[in-house]
């Protein structure tokens, strides 16, 4: 596969099957337990390598571009332990990221996380610095506790920070996901005083065998009535929960016309999409032919 010739790579979305907040780290980090699974649906991103030295970001969300944006991190961070670990041996490496936006920000499907992983995966290629996965992994866990999950690539269970995976293979579904428009911060909710931060942490056997929960729910319905009405209406056609720390509320189908019929009753102030759930990343099928899970 010339890569060179390849500028177009997915950036998929994730939604959290259930999540939980089992601890708080001294320095501030939280313990979780999550089903991280995802999704056939996402961003992408154009990355043509160059010589100059830069990195600059493109995309039609305006607002997206700043040097705190999750992919000039991501680039930048790579570019400098490449140069540390002596894997770079051109300091004027550089790049141009053209990025299509379809994953909206603050919804807890992890776009700013999924973004910042397939840069470090792409331009890891095209810099030819030769990470592993897992070294990519642990750099990525400087920019987000959700970064890992898609660098690996795998649907997973995923627990301390963010840094230890279970890949797993979850029964494919189709997936209604609707945007109620609001943006919700992370940090915001995990700094929240209603936040309980002491969930009893439970071996995989039994997370898999009791109801799927969401410890920021209540937080989020208890805040925002419109997202409250939302679970409320959703959860009378098919099994509704939010994902990650908010704001966009899923549905589970076992087929795609199903999803369909619930989403032509969506209020035509929130936003909907249906996408069927995968085991694999779709970036990681392009890359490296994977066809199961490790």
């Amino acid at each position: 596969m010339n890569l060179k010739m390849i500028y177009t790579w997915p950036s998929p979305a994730k939604i959290n099957l259930f999540l939980y907040v089992t601890g708080t780290r001294i320095d501030g980090y939280h313990y979780i337990q999550t089903l991280f699974q995802l999704l056939n649906y996402g961003d992408t991103l154009k990355i043509i390598p160059n010589k100059t030295g830069n990195i600059k970001l493109f995309t039609h969300k305006k607002s997206l571009i700043n040097i705190q944006n999750s992919i000039i991190n991501a680039a930048k961070l790579l570019r400098e332990q490449g140069l540390f670990y002596e894997k770079i041996n051109n300091i004027n490496i550089g790049a141009k990221i053209f990025l299509k936006k379809r994953i909206p920000i603050g919804s807890g499907l992890g776009g700013a996380s999924s973004n910042a992983a397939t840069t470090l995966i792409v331009l890891n290629k095209l810099w030819n610095i030769k990470f592993t996965l897992e070294e990519l992994s642990i750099l990525g866990l400087k920019i987000g506790t959700d970064v890992p999950g898609f660098i690996m690539g795998n649907t997973a269970i995923i627990e301390g920070i963010g840094e230890i995976l279970y890949p797993f293979k979850q029964k494919e579904k189709w997936y209604l996901i609707i945007y109620p428009n609001t943006q919700i911060l992370t940090k915001n909710m995990f700094s929240s005083p209603f936040l309980k931060k002491n969930t009893p942490k439970k071996s995989i056997k039994i997370l898999l065998k009791e109801p799927f929960s969401n410890d920021f729910q209540n937080i989020v319905t208890q805040k925002f009535t419109h997202i409250k009405k939302l679970l409320s209406m959703l959860s009378e056609h098919a099994p509704s929960r939010m994902t990650g720390t908010g704001s966009c509320i899923f549905s589970e189908f076992n087929d795609k016309k199903s999803a369909q019929k619930i989403l032509a009753l969506i209020p035509k102030n929130m936003k909907g999409f249906i996408s069927k759930s995968v085991n694999i990343s779709p970036l990681h099928k392009m890359l490296y032919k994977k066809d199961i899970v490790y």
